[in-house]
């Protein structure tokens, strides 16, 4: 089941120009209508079910409704992101058994990987040459 919006917890991540949900969507389906300034799936057909909008908006206004086989009906999921884990809870349907599980979403401090560790600095030059950076040191 597609992504919908929770309109009145939504509060289109205070108007910026683009909302938290826009910015995550890698199928470009969030959008903020401008007189209300709620952000919406405008096309929920296309929604890939990743979780990724309901994951970072802040104020949880996101859900996705899961199909029967998985989540009996009634029930929900709710994802709270901190910047070292995510927890997600279940409600059942019943709304008195819930369970919560946490997952980390970094194994290293954030901003401690050297992505450059070990490679030269570039040069001009290399910018043409296939694999320009990637690759493989060759031994030649």
């Amino acid at each position: 089941m597609p992504s919908f919006v929770i309109v009145e917890k939504c509060d289109g991540c205070k108007a910026l120009d683009k909302t938290a949900c826009q910015y995550i969507c890698p199928n470009d389906l969030m959008v903020l209508e401008p007189e209300q300034k709620k952000a919406f799936n405008q096309e929920p057909e296309q929604c890939w079910e990743c979780y990724n909008c309901v994951k970072i908006c802040p104020v949880q206004a996101i859900e996705v409704r899961h199909y029967a086989d998985i989540m009996p009906l009634g029930s929900s999921t709710i994802p709270m992101r901190s910047s070292n884990d995510i927890t997600w809870t279940i409600k059942f349907r019943n709304q008195k058994t819930i369970k919560r599980f946490k997952f980390p979403v970094r194994t290293t401090p954030e901003g401690s990987i050297d992505c450059f560790k070990g490679k030269e600095l570039p040069k001009l030059e290399d910018l043409k040459k296939p694999g320009f950076f990637t690759a493989p040191a060759r031994t030649e």
